[in-house]
């Protein structure tokens, strides 16, 4: 059953990936998706959601199937997941007892498990996800991880297409970096990289000195865009990143090199709030250029409201774009159980 998980959003290939797309534009046109009556998912949530857990909540409904979503330590036993832990705190599960019997009463496992940013090797193995699929004896869906986000994958790349084509190789797009008061993950950007990869985008992403992304991920979706046609390029520069451009994505995270100094991080991120992606800025993009970010966001923070409120802002039809794809991504795998 592992090969029908779904965890960074390339299990099924560039053609399979852009086939889900495809399947959710339709629904979303309003064909009809498959029933599966009696079927169930279970989604555990140990970081907050509102997007994601809706969407995938509707649209399992919309499937027929039932969706029991668990958030431990709120309405279920808080959870342990490391291997050999002395369960002597305030945890009273472990994964290796609750997935598996959630296997029992499920036909589908999801959870979403953001990234620690104290040790880099660990956020780079995914350990608590990796723990949950470990232990599953159901697939899994990645609900965004250390790591991933590749439902927001589908929506974006869907998003792309609707308002770019079914054609994206050499399509120029920029993800840029924005500030925020605190350290946050990289899952999405990551997830932008290897998306834009998979399906051949020219990407140029733009960050300030020591908010780089892990080179491992820059490295991976560079060989994916060298076969799908594409380049993933790295800036330094907000202003020209963004020139002629026909997509801009905005998102703040917290550098690679960034582990182990997140003060000296924090001090340096206090000092760049000229990477707001304001309407100047987006004004160097193709004039028909769209705004897109994954949400929740710092308004006037990460992007100015004349830009996320503006007539070309994809932000709120690409969240809405979240049940369709949802939906084509829940079908695609319980057709395949």
């Amino acid at each position: 059953m592992r090969g029908l998980d779904w965890i960074d959003g390339t299990e099924r290939g560039r053609d399979g990936f852009l086939a889900l797309c495809a399947r959710a534009l339709e629904l979303e046109q309003g064909e009809a998706p498959r029933r599966f009556p009696g079927k169930r998912l279970v989604s555990v949530f140990l970081n907050p959601s509102l997007r994601t857990r809706t969407s995938v909540e509707v649209a399992a409904g919309d499937l027929g199937v039932q969706a029991i979503t668990l958030n431990p330590g709120s309405d279920a036993w808080k959870m342990e997941w490391r291997p050999g832990a002395v369960m002597d705190g305030d945890a009273a599960e472990h994964f290796a007892d609750a997935v598996p019997v959630l296997g029992e009463y499920a036909d589908l496992l999801a959870l979403r498990a953001f990234a620690g940013l104290v040790d880099p090797d660990a956020d780079r193995a995914d350990p608590v996800l990796s723990a949950f699929c470990r232990y599953a004896p159901r697939p899994v869906i990645n609900l965004e991880s250390a790591r991933w986000h590749p439902l927001q994958a589908l929506a974006d790349a869907s998003t792309w297409i609707h308002r770019l084509g079914p054609d994206l190789r050499g399509r120029r797009v920029a993800l840029t970096w924005a500030p925020h008061p605190k350290a946050l993950p990289a899952a999405v950007p990551n997830q932008i990289a290897l998306t834009a990869g998979l399906v051949g985008l020219d990407l140029t992403i733009a960050h300030p000195e020591g908010f780089d992304l892990d080179p491992e991920v820059i490295g991976r979706a560079r060989a994916l865009a060298e076969r799908a046609g594409g380049q993933i390029r790295v800036s330094h520069d907000p202003d020209a990143a963004l020139d002629g451009v026909v997509a801009v994505h905005a998102k703040s995270w917290s550098g690679w090199s960034g582990y182990g100094r997140r003060e000296d991080e924090a001090k340096a991120r206090a000092a760049l709030s000229h990477w707001t992606l304001d309407e100047r800025r987006f004004a160097r993009a193709d004039p028909a250029a769209g705004f897109l970010h994954c949400l929740p966001v710092r308004r006037n923070v990460v992007v100015t409201d004349g830009v996320i409120d503006g007539p070309r802002s994809w932000t709120t039809e690409t969240a809405g774009r979240r049940r369709w794809t949802a939906t084509a991504l829940l079908e695609a795998i319980l057709s395949e159980t």
